[in-house]
């Protein structure tokens, strides 16, 4: 019995091993980027919202890149959202309450994709918390919308831009 119980136990641990292998095999990570300008006069204390050009994604040389197609792509999800101000070159974010990120495409409904509440930071970094959204429509459709909403809680007395650098996790099947 003992050993019926050992050889049960070690074929699942090679089991459980090797799905996590060739999961990790068939899994990449997409980058896109697209950046929004936080006019001055923005509203005080009222959640006021910046939609972004559309982004152009490149999923399908990246799907390609990684062995695989668009039709084989089984989960994508946000891993990392970070938000950077790149103008003025010595702002930083404790101007800002609160803001959250949306995405759209033409043919699927918006949903959040990333948010900080409270925003208490003075780098001109800061990290959004991912929402754990199934993101496989959006990415693989040749573009989408990012809508911004922020609360700002201090006067803007210059125009500031902020780049968003968004890294999906992908997971597919190989061709």
């Amino acid at each position: 019995m003992k050993k019926l119980t050992f050889s049960l136990i070690t074929f699942l641990s090679v089991l459980l091993i090797s799905c996590n292998v060739v999961d990790d095999l068939l899994t990449f990570t997409i980058n896109n980027q697209t950046s929004f300008k936080i006019s001055t006069g923005f509203p005080l204390n009222l959640a006021s919202e910046i939609i972004t050009p559309d982004v152009t994604t490149n999923s399908s040389s990246e799907f390609e890149n990684n062995n695989t197609k668009a039709n084989l792509v089984k989960d994508v999800k946000l891993k990392e959202l970070k938000l950077t101000i790149t103008e003025p070159a010595n702002k930083n974010f404790s101007f800002l309450k609160s803001v959250r990120l949306y995405i759209s495409t033409d043919s699927n409904d918006e949903i959040e994709l990333a948010y900080l509440d409270d925003v208490n930071s003075t780098s001109n970094t800061i990290n959004l918390t991912c929402t754990s959204e199934k993101l496989d429509k959006y990415i693989k459709a040749p573009s989408y919308k990012i809508r911004t909403k922020l609360v700002i809680k201090e006067t803007v007395t210059k125009d500031i831009v902020v780049t968003s650098d968004m890294k999906f996790r992908v997971t597919a099947d190989p061709f």
